[in-house]
């Protein structure tokens, strides 16, 4: 019986790890672009993304100005960001302020265009469920991942099973 209400323990936690992961664009990452002040005791790490080569054509020949219309600037950028959602919202790197320093370089759009217009929600822009394929840039770069917490959880249960028989 014991071994059963361990069973259900784990079932539970790995249950609530599945829904750990991010599929939205967070707010808070508009924040740290705009915030321009010193911060030497909150160095940044580098983005593991380099946003430097990546194809910015579906920003910038949808989202044109003077207008700027938010539905397709808004759409524009999640097709761009979302594949990189997980290393945009690591406010622990820069990968935010460097995605949206290129954006506003090959666009040249006004400071806080898509902070100001596009907002879905509390969490931020949603973002869909992305194919296998969508790791891989259309410059044909690799993105750099890091394992995901799910994955490590699976490894250590297993590892548990294996010990307890």
């Amino acid at each position: 019986m014991g071994r059963e209400k361990l069973f259900y323990w784990f079932a539970v936690l790995f249950l609530l790890l599945g829904f750990s992961t991010s599929t939205s664009i967070s707010d808070d990452v508009f924040d740290s672009f705009t915030s321009m002040g010193r911060s030497l005791l909150q160095a940044k790490k580098a983005c593991p993304v380099n946003f430097e080569f990546l194809n910015y054509s579906i920003i910038t020949n949808q989202c044109k100005g003077p207008q700027y219309p938010p539905d397709r600037c808004c759409s524009a950028f999640k097709e761009f960001a979302c594949p990189y959602v997980e290393q945009i919202n690591d406010l622990t790197t820069d990968c935010s302020s460097t995605m949206f320093s290129y954006i506003n370089l090959y666009g040249k759009y006004p400071p806080g265009l898509f902070a100001s217009e596009c907002r879905e929600g509390k969490e931020g822009l949603a973002c869909p469920a992305l194919s296998p394929s969508a790791s891989e840039n259309a410059s044909g770069s690799q993105l750099i991942c890091n394992p995901s917490l799910l994955l490590m959880a699976t490894a250590g249960f297993l590892i548990f099973l294996f010990m307890l028989f």
